[in-house]
């Protein structure tokens, strides 16, 4: 019998990427053993499973910053066709990845893997339900955690999506508030994803009016440049820079403090800044009435979630958060009526 194309994948693999690279063929493997794919690699199954699962699918009803059905019902400036949503936003975190992972010789698969899930477990109406659902579980909900949960537990009917470990460790260490992640791939993710959010984001506050592009601290526009395009530029060169042929992944210097100072920026002037705080009063009702309902009300969750592992409370987080906006919208009007 012949080579398959997944075998001679794992050949090219060992052939022409970094010795720093996870390989396909030495991945630890799934927590259910399953038989080879001919045509893909491990990671490109792991992949392609994140792409045609529900909670992917529901991203592009998902809040980055600014929610929608909000400003549909107000006319604020922060509506319209052109502001990120969260699968717009995956999306550019998987091409900032890819293009690392190229430049570095890791595996483009398995950073793909891990970019495209790394959002899964968000909330509607952005970071905004993750501190109301930690504030009614009494406890930390990260969405980190949580998407590792829809991956594991969750998706295919309670089955999980039984990605191999390697994906499943980038998925929940993708974020810089969790123990750092095992692969130099998931690494990075974790700074493709800093990268995008924080670009992106400026991006939409300045089209909402929020702040204008002379507001940014001045050593930043120095450092990582006046547009969009040459900013992304700037910081990904910086991580290839500092990385190219080394066992870490990393930034340099001068860009990392240039990204540390924008972002401490965004975080004042635009994530918590006042102009906001009517969205984020909105969101905190809705999901706060939505949880208080469905832990009163199990039944009226669909069955995964009535018998799902957890307390009651628990599964009605994992219920609320795997909400869209305007789902999560929708049934808290039904249930205001």
């Amino acid at each position: 019998m012949g080579t398959s194309i997944s075998e001679e994948t794992e050949r090219i693999e060992r052939q022409i990427l970094s010795p720093h690279a996870s390989l396909a063929a030495a991945a630890k493997g799934r927590e259910r053993q399953e038989a080879r794919d001919d045509l893909r690699t491990c990671f490109q199954q792991d992949r392609d499973r994140i792409i045609h699962c529900t909670s992917f699918r529901r991203l592009k009803h998902k809040t980055q910053v600014f929610p929608q059905v909000f400003g549909e019902a107000s006319g604020r400036a922060t509506i319209g066709d052109h502001f990120t949503v969260r699968m717009t936003h995956t999306l550019e975190v998987q091409q900032i990845a890819r293009t690392i992972a190229r430049a570095l010789r890791l595996n483009e698969d398995l950073t793909e893997a891990i970019a495209l899930g790394h959002d899964l477990g968000h909330t509607p109406f952005g970071h905004v339900g993750e501190g109301v659902l930690s504030k009614m579980l009494g406890r930390k909900f990260h969405h980190a955690e949580q998407s590792l949960r829809i991956v594991e537990v969750l998706e295919n009917d309670g089955r999980g999506l039984n990605l191999t470990w390697e994906a499943r460790d980038g998925v929940v260490g993708h974020s810089w508030a969790l123990p750092a992640p095992a692969t130099l791939e998931a690494w990075v993710v974790r700074f493709a994803d800093r990268i995008a959010y924080l670009n992106h984001d400026l991006t939409d506050a300045m089209r909402a009016g929020i702040v204008g592009l002379d507001d940014v601290p001045g050593p930043v526009l120095t450092a990582l440049g006046r547009t969009h395009s040459e900013r992304i530029s700037a910081l990904v060169h910086g991580v290839v820079d500092a990385s190219a042929g080394r066992d870490t992944v990393d930034m340099a210097p001068d860009q990392l403090d240039a990204m540390d100072q924008l972002r401490r920026f965004m975080f004042k002037s635009v994530y918590l800044a006042p102009a906001a705080q009517r969205d984020r009063d909105e969101a905190t009702h809705v999901i706060e009435t939505l949880f208080g309902h469905y832990v009163a009300s199990p039944e009226a969750m669909p069955e995964l979630y009535r018998t799902i592992g957890g307390d009651a409370r628990a599964r009605a987080a994992d219920y609320v958060a795997g909400m869209t906006d305007q789902y999560a919208f929708r049934l808290y009007k039904e249930l205001e009526r």
